[in-house]
């Protein structure tokens, strides 16, 4: 079994800048795949990046516009959202997501077995 648990989350003003943290353990050499992804209320869950092969792959969406980056610590066994330039359309429960497996598209929520619980990201005009 993987765990994860979700950090960093916080209200900011527009502009600011959020890192977000994963904490992963019980059996984190398994995960090859991690995610993370956010929703917003009334939405629907949306990928926002993702990392692979040991961190040599990434994606993110395209929404992003590059303010966005995914990082990952084997040694630590945690991964991070380096979040600038937020605005508040970015307001949402962030979540970390994770697999065994290799997923195809990375941006399908239901195709990821292991979730976090969530950290919110309030950004304010």
């Amino acid at each position: 079994q993987v765990q994860l648990l979700e950090s960093g989350g916080d209200s900011v003003q527009a502009g600011g800048s959020l890192r977000l943290s994963c904490t992963v353990s019980g059996y984190a050499h398994s995960v090859n795949f991690m995610a993370w992804f956010r929703q917003a209320p009334g939405k629907e869950r949306e990928g926002v990046a993702a990392i692979y092969q040991g961190g040599i792959n990434v994606h993110y969406a395209d929404f992003l516009r590059g303010r966005f980056t995914i990082s990952r610590d084997f040694v630590k066994n945690m991964l991070y959202l380096q979040m600038n330039n937020l605005n508040p359309e970015d307001t949402a429960m962030y979540y970390c997501a994770a697999s065994s497996p290799p997923v195809a598209p990375w941006s399908s929520p239901r195709l990821y077995y292991y979730w976090g619980q969530g950290t919110q990201v309030t950004v304010s005009s």
